[in-house]
């Protein structure tokens, strides 16, 4: 049997667009894919859970999953959260500072994700830091992060988003939140997250001095 889909609720600006209804079903599949995916790991461990044993308890077929994740590691990694992000930046005053701006932005993510989904990102963190696979994985799967980021980054300051400073920008705010992540991960996900990412970007703000 399936997994009960659990769509995402994001509390996003107005300027994000309501999801029409076939969105909304790729949305669903995505989100009953990687729940299986989870619940499977959780049970047998990464190593023995297969793409057709996903299908399955997803009740779709092999194809589909491929066609939504091209990797296993992606289910793992993948979340609906960069549209989020996305028009969350774009909602903070034009004068503020960038750095700022993407701290508030951060906190309002995943403030939303941990409410929403902690296990979840409880889970996917002890395999970021166990399987070699995912932790390489994430560095890739981070640069459509970068991408929307830079994005509305480059809108703000009238720069390409390709500018060498955007992309120093973001590379130093996202390397920040990974270490903060499997910081946290290697120390048995003790302490508050929110505020170690904090403190990661108080470390930014600082100039990087130690």
């Amino acid at each position: 049997m399936a997994a009960t889909s659990r769509i995402p609720s994001f509390a996003a600006p107005d300027a994000q667009p309501p999801m029409g209804l076939r969105e909304r079903k790729k949305l669903k599949t995505r989100v009953a894919i990687r729940q299986a995916t989870y619940r499977l790991i959780g049970e047998q461990g990464y190593d023995a859970t297969t793409i057709e044993q996903i299908a399955e308890a997803a009740e779709v077929s092999p194809s589909t999953v491929f066609r939504y994740f091209a990797t296993k590691e992606d289910i793992v990694l993948t979340d609906e959260y960069d549209p989020v992000m996305e028009a969350a930046l774009r909602s903070r005053p034009a004068g503020e500072p960038p750095l700022q701006s993407v701290r508030l932005m951060m906190q309002e993510a995943l403030s939303s994700f941990l409410s929403a989904e902690d296990e979840e990102l409880r889970q996917r963190t002890r395999l970021m830091v166990e399987i070699p696979a995912i932790r390489a994985r994430m560095t890739e799967t981070m640069s459509d992060t970068a991408k929307v980021l830079a994005r509305v980054l480059a809108d703000r300051t009238g720069r390409s988003a390709d500018d060498l400073g955007i992309r120093v920008f973001i590379a130093a705010v996202l390397g920040a939140l990974r270490e903060v992540t499997l910081y946290w991960g290697e120390h048995d996900q003790e302490g508050d997250l929110l505020a170690m990412i904090n403190e990661a970007m108080d470390t930014l703000e600082g100039g990087l001095r130690l």
